[in-house]
């Protein structure tokens, strides 16, 4: 459909002839010759240069009408389209410190480092978030907002893919990341702010207490589900031989289930891959997607044309002198 964003700007259509009408005309020249300030110097005038002709002034009302239709931005409206409505307001913070290299977790039945089964696990969840906006944060020695909130999943999950053990440092902020995230939310919707913790240790960093940082999250409404990442048991070969070690055994469970029960979220614990995938797909049952739609149509603007059209027919207009100068010169010579 054809329409104009501004159609009231045709009001200006008539001003020139209100202004031909209202102003009064230019006077000519009282004389034929120029005077210049020396002694016996002067230079003849022609009284009427330049005149106006017909077609210049037709060309010059084109101009000015197709100057006002491109100021009222005409427009081509395509038809209704449904994009998914906002959701949530979604925060990923995740660990990167270095016991994220420890290989107890598996992916395609090969061991695998736990960051790398979160990075292949959590990517699949943040491209399955479509109508959320969706922000990343890493921490380790200090949090960093890596992704701000944006409803672009594909650019949040590559950077995801792209990140590495130790971005942020070889500890543990988790009392940062989660102030950081409560930053973030604040300004948020107050129903849709939710922030999703992995980690696989104890808070060792940071200028931010995890019990602080609870108290912010707790009273700006912000949801936080904590997944604590780790297997309990692993073999270790030495040599004197192998033995079962519990690589787990700095995960502080008791901080990660307070504050996910303070801010009303949830605590997970992911010992292998498949648990992690069944954690994510908790989450999109306790924070499920809206499925209501908006319809938008899209615009494309068409004044550029009209633009074009105007400054063409003005350049007409002052080169209408010049096609008649052949003719004149042909009759002088004759």
């Amino acid at each position: 459909m054809f329409e104009f964003a501004w159609p009231w700007l045709f009001a200006a259509l008539p001003l020139p002839v209100l202004a031909a009408w209202l102003l009064p005309r230019a006077r000519g020249w009282s004389g034929s010759m120029l005077h210049l300030p020396h002694l016996g110097m002067a230079l003849p005038m022609q009284r009427d240069a330049s005149p106006v002709t017909p077609l210049r002034r037709w060309l010059a009302l084109l101009a000015w009408a197709l100057l006002v239709t491109a100021a009222a931005r005409p427009q081509w409206l395509g038809p209704p389209e449904d994009v998914a409505r906002s959701g949530r307001d979604l925060l990923l913070a995740i660990d990167t410190s270095g016991s994220m290299s420890i290989e107890d977790m598996q992916l395609g039945g090969a061991p695998a480092q736990r960051f790398a089964a979160i990075q292949a696990i959590a990517s699949d969840f943040i491209h399955r978030r479509e109508g959320d906006r969706v922000g990343l944060v890493l921490f380790g020695s200090r949090a960093y907002l890596l992704v701000p909130l944006t409803f672009d999943l594909k650019t949040v999950g590559q950077q995801l893919m792209e990140s590495t053990i130790g971005l942020a440092g070889r500890e543990t902020a988790i009392g940062d990341a989660v102030g950081l995230a409560v930053k973030r939310l604040r300004d948020r919707p107050e129903q849709q702010r939710v922030l999703i913790l992995l980690t696989d240790g104890v808070n060792t960093a940071g200028e931010l207490s995890p019990q602080k940082a609870t108290e912010l999250a707790a009273a700006n409404h912000v949801r936080i589900y904590t997944i604590g990442v780790g297997a309990d048991a692993m073999r270790v070969d030495s040599l004197f031989g192998s033995r079962m070690v519990n690589p787990s055994a700095d995960l502080d469970e008791a901080m990660l289930t307070q504050m996910a029960q303070t801010t009303g979220g949830k605590y997970f614990r992911a010992r292998n891959s498949e648990e992690l995938a069944d954690i994510y797909r908790q989450i999109n049952k306790l924070e499920p997607i809206d499925d209501a739609k908006e319809s938008l149509r899209p615009v494309d603007e068409l004044y550029w044309m009209v633009l074009a059209a105007a400054l063409a027919a003005a350049a007409a207009a002052f080169a209408a002198p010049l096609w008649r100068m052949p003719a004149q010169a042909r009759a002088g010579a004759g």
